[in-house]
């Protein structure tokens, strides 16, 4: 019997870009797969013991990368929406040693498009934020391959093009 290894797809982009629908969409096309919303590690302290900003997001991606690897060892596949700023080399050493294959895709749009998304979802207040992000994920060496605009697809669209597309995967692993 021929056991498939196990694919890992990161999604990445600034805020307002689509990648929790995105992430949701690809998810849901899967057999048997797992959503991994980064957002809620980053977000999960509470009280007067919250953790500064630094530590919050490295403690974030360090169970973002233990929760994927007990998952890939159970022979899922695992879908992860989150930013990735310069954690790709890290996350990518994280899971070196698995049998899986790890998927990057960098969603980008128009600022137009952003302020617009931001702004129906009641989140207006994140926009410079994500016009920072975007640019430096953007110009970022490492995402140049892996760069997807999201301003005019549909999440279906997408989802479809980081399944089959060969240069959203990461060579070596």
């Amino acid at each position: 019997m021929h056991v498939t290894k196990s694919v890992v797809y990161l999604i990445s982009g600034p805020l307002g870009v689509g990648k929790s629908t995105v992430s949701k969409t690809l998810a849901n096309t899967m057999h048997q797969c797992a959503l991994i919303e980064g957002d809620l590690l980053l977000h999960m302290y509470h009280g007067e013991t919250e953790p500064p900003w630094e530590d919050r997001l490295r403690l974030a991606w360090l169970h973002i990368a233990a929760v994927t690897r007990n998952l890939v060892r159970d022979g899922l596949d695992v879908v992860i929406d989150f930013v990735v700023e310069d954690e790709l080399p890290w996350f990518c050493d994280q899971l070196s040693d698995l049998d899986a294959a790890l998927h990057y895709a960098v969603l980008h749009a128009d600022p137009d498009i952003i302020s617009g998304r931001l702004a129906r979802r009641g989140d207006s207040e994140v926009f410079h934020r994500s016009l920072f992000l975007r640019s430096k994920l953007i110009a970022s060496p490492d995402n140049q391959t892996f760069l997807l605009d999201a301003g005019s697809k549909q999440p279906a669209e997408l989802a479809g093009l980081i399944l089959k597309d060969a240069r959203f995967k990461i060579n070596g692993m």
